[in-house]
């Protein structure tokens, strides 16, 4: 152990001193990558997750969700071995995006709602890219198609789904009792404030972040770390130079992988699939968003980065199938405009608000839905 602990600290340090290197050789091109980091969180993440984050807060502490759990125990208890109450993390995630549904989920379990072993099975498929970023931005700014990020998106929920089955056989433990709720519940005034307070500071985490990875992989690039890297892959793998680089560029950050497949001139269903296998593994700037939460509420990560990784699979291997049997025919290889990438960043704030709206209507449908079978029964 004493040994490991000094190859860790030892690359550790090695590290930042290629990073504080990288900082003094390149001042002006890494603080442009802040820029663009900071602008990214404004123009795309704020807009598309603060909302679901407010509600899924709201949702979880005022009972919202547990109506919605009532009426789901039956599915969520045969498909995924989980119990009802764990349906609000699973649709919060599949349509709020990266990093909703885990945040969701440690919110259950930090509340008692459910066993760790849930928890955990939970984390391997209910964090998912939501319709705001694969039909707003990849679908409309980077294959010029909503139809494209139509398929996109239903694959990577479809492939979603199926790793929940798979995890089902995790663990030992079986779907838990709903817990009951001892006393009055806060005013929803205050647990509104409460979220938004919250769901403010979890947005400056993943800020943080997102920008520090924007300069990461532009130090990595101008390293030439990436060309080196991107030639190796393109020999091992069916791809091209530039696809390799997208592929790289979405192992470690999704937003920027996705868009740079716009640059890369391969076929269409090779686009498609290389864009599913980043939307399904999302990459490693939100991967530590989630293990910030994960750690949090003392869980495993390893449930989560084995789904995700198996995610990104499932998803490419679906995205090919479905390409083969329905053919798009979308300009793949053009370099958009700037004013294009403006208008579709800019519907991330309408996807969100709307997703948002039905969310909320469909918890205060399920609550009152609960309640009359409580009563029935």
């Amino acid at each position: 152990m004493k040994l490991k602990e000094k190859l860790r600290d030892g690359a550790l340090i090695l590290g930042l001193l290629a990073v504080t290197a990288g900082l003094l050789r390149y001042p002006r091109q890494l603080t442009e990558a802040g820029q663009e980091g900071v602008r990214l969180c404004l123009e795309v993440l704020i807009p598309s997750l603060f909302p679901f984050f407010v509600l899924s807060s709201v949702a979880i502490s005022s009972g919202l969700a547990e109506g919605l759990g009532r009426l789901a125990s039956p599915v969520m208890e045969r498909l995924f071995r989980v119990s009802g109450q764990c349906a609000g993390p699973l649709i919060l995630g599949l349509i709020g995006g990266y990093p909703v549904g885990a945040r969701a989920v440690t919110e259950l379990y930090s509340r008692g709602a459910i066993t760790k072993t849930e928890a955990e099975r939970m984390l391997a498929f209910s964090n998912n890219s939501g319709p705001a970023f694969i039909l707003g931005v990849v679908g409309s700014a980077v294959f010029l198609s909503t139809g494209a990020g139509l398929m996109l998106y239903l694959c990577h929920a479809a492939a979603s789904l199926l790793i929940g089955v798979l995890f089902r056989f995790y663990g030992r433990g079986g779907p838990s009792r709903p817990v009951e709720t001892q006393g009055k519940r806060a005013p929803l005034s205050s647990v509104f404030v409460e979220s938004v307070a919250s769901s403010f500071m979890a947005m400056l985490r993943i800020s943080g972040f997102v920008t520090f990875f924007t300069v990461l992989i532009r130090l990595i690039f101008l390293s030439g770390m990436v060309d080196r890297a991107s030639l190796a892959l393109s020999v091992l793998l069916p791809l091209s130079r530039a696809e390799a680089e997208s592929l790289i560029t979405g192992f470690i950050e999704l937003t920027g992988g996705v868009w740079s497949i716009r640059q890369a001139a391969g076929s269409l269903p090779a686009s498609m699939a290389l864009a599913a296998f980043m939307l399904g593994w999302a990459g490693l700037c939100v991967h530590c968003q989630v293990i910030s939460f994960i750690s949090q509420a003392g869980l495993s990560s390893r449930t989560y980065m084995l789904g995700k990784a198996l995610h990104g699979l499932i998803s490419a291997l679906l995205t090919l199938v479905l390409c083969r049997l329905v053919p798009l025919k979308v300009p793949v290889s053009l370099i958009l405009a700037e004013g294009v990438r403006t208008a579709a960043l800019g519907g991330g704030w309408l996807w969100s608000g709307l997703g948002a709206l039905g969310l909320g209507c469909l918890f205060l449908i399920a609550k009152r839905g609960g309640k009359s079978r409580e009563n029935k029964l």
